[in-house]
């Protein structure tokens, strides 16, 4: 089998990949639910491609991605439920139908009337997926108000969500110098806990936990993402600690043979600068 550029030979090698008996015995043993922490993964690698600007990088792992797709879709096809072109159909028609000022006639010359159109289109297709799985005689489990938020992502990126939810309905500081009380009381009960006779684990991951939450709200009331913020100083912790292995070959010594305070030194230095 030879490569192309056509989706059909990846959707063919995904298929040659999953048949019984002349497959790939390891491709063969996976479900939706082995996969889906490979699709994940893959998305970040699209992402990490970007964050460094490597565009050759950035089309390797956007054809990993595109093979979870794929992956995905040949899997949901062998369990007769949808195919490939399925998939490509259905985006396509929530693309047209949730752009009627670039497709239609709607107004969307402002960005304020782009979200209310999307607004109004999304509440559409809930109540019509909800039909679809009535008409199928699949049973919808009462949804909550934050129900709609993925549990799948990132903690910290969901504790965003949760919060930008939740604030939808008033559930809410209106200054953020109250949230900062909240994460000074969150870290106060975390003190408490480590101070006690017999720490115990559970509790201080518990606060630990509500700390972050806190921390995760004060990002949002200040409008900042707090991923975001997060991996700037991550960029600045590598930087900082390149530095120390700078100083390290300097010295002809290894890092597990400095000390703190020399670690420390180059540190500082790096901070400086």
């Amino acid at each position: 089998m030879t490569p192309s550029r056509d989706i059909t030979r990846l959707i063919e090698i995904m298929a040659a990949l999953r048949t019984p008996m002349t497959g790939c015995p390891w491709d063969l043993e996976q479900t939706f639910e082995t996969i889906a922490p490979y699709t994940l993964e893959e998305a970040y690698e699209v992402a990490d491609a970007i964050a460094k600007n490597d565009v050759v990088e950035l089309r390797e792992e956007l054809g990993d991605l595109l093979l979870q797709v794929v992956y995905h879709a040949r899997m949901a096809e062998e369990e007769e439920h949808f195919d490939f072109g399925d998939v490509v159909e259905a985006i396509t028609k929530k693309m047209i139908r949730r752009h009627p000022h670039v497709f239609g006639d709607e107004n969307g010359e402002k960005p304020e009337h782009v979200k209310g159109i999307w607004e109004r289109i999304k509440a559409e297709e809930r109540a019509e997926k909800r039909a679809a799985k009535e008409s199928l005689g699949i049973e919808e489990a009462a949804k909550g108000f934050l129900d709609d938020v993925p549990t799948a992502f990132p903690a910290l990126q969901e504790a965003d969500k949760l919060q930008r939810r939740a604030s939808r309905v008033g559930f809410d500081w209106n200054d953020a110098r109250l949230v900062l009380d909240k994460i000074r009381e969150e870290t106060h009960e975390l003190d408490e806990e480590l101070a006690g006779p017999s720490p115990d684990k559970d509790r201080i991951s518990d606060e630990l936990g509500d700390t972050l939450f806190a921390l995760a709200n004060l990002a949002r009331h200040l409008d900042i993402d707090p991923e975001e913020a997060l991996r700037r100083t991550n960029r600045k912790f590598r930087k900082r600690f390149a530095a120390i292995e700078e100083q390290a070959v300097k010295t002809d010594t290894t890092l597990e043979a400095m000390t703190l305070d020399e670690m420390e030194a180059a540190w500082q230095a790096a901070k400086n600068k």
